[in-house]
């Protein structure tokens, strides 16, 4: 087993919105860093990452700090839906994920932009995952949301699924 497709929500999900100095979110990040580093030690190298606001921006700065921590072997993997996904995003998260695909090898998964293309890209990181590492609210689950579908399908295809529950 040495590699692991990431998945969560993005910032509008949780109680702390875009505020990533919130307590929340800074002990949100924390518990994802620990559990990365298990991963790690359990022999995962290469992460798929989707590349969206979120939960999968925060990641991939974690993934890539670990990088300069004595981590030098990890590999991010970022998938991107399409070419201009991110067109309508703030400068600052542009800037901070300019940074992110500097230093990721990236996957472009579809030609043509569309809602399809996120569904191919979240089946396209579970397809080439040994594990899903899923940051999902399981005692208040959103059915329909992106997350809930990659978790479904990775279930579907029997992939062991690590949960990190957001609130706790």
């Amino acid at each position: 087993m040495d590699s692991c497709a990431i998945t969560g929500p993005r910032p509008s999900r949780f109680k702390f919105k875009y505020n990533e100095s919130a307590k929340e979110c800074v002990a949100l990040k924390s518990r994802i860093k620990n559990q990365l580093i298990q991963l790690y030690r359990q022999g995962i190298r290469n992460f798929y990452v989707g590349g969206a606001l979120g939960v999968d921006m925060w990641c991939s700065e974690i993934l890539l700090s670990l990088q300069k921590e004595g981590y030098a072997d990890i590999h991010l993997i970022t998938a991107i839906p399409f070419k201009g996904y991110d067109h309508d995003w703030k400068p600052e998260y542009k800037e901070r994920m300019i940074k992110i695909l500097e230093r990721s090898d990236i996957v472009v998964v579809c030609q043509k932009p569309g809602a399809s293309s996120y569904l191919e890209r979240n089946r396209y990181m579970v397809d080439h995952a040994d594990c899903l590492l899923a940051v999902y609210d399981i005692e208040n689950p959103i059915s329909r949301s992106g997350t809930a579908m990659t978790i479904r399908y990775a279930q579907k295809i029997g992939l062991p699924t690590i949960f990190i529950q957001p609130s706790t």
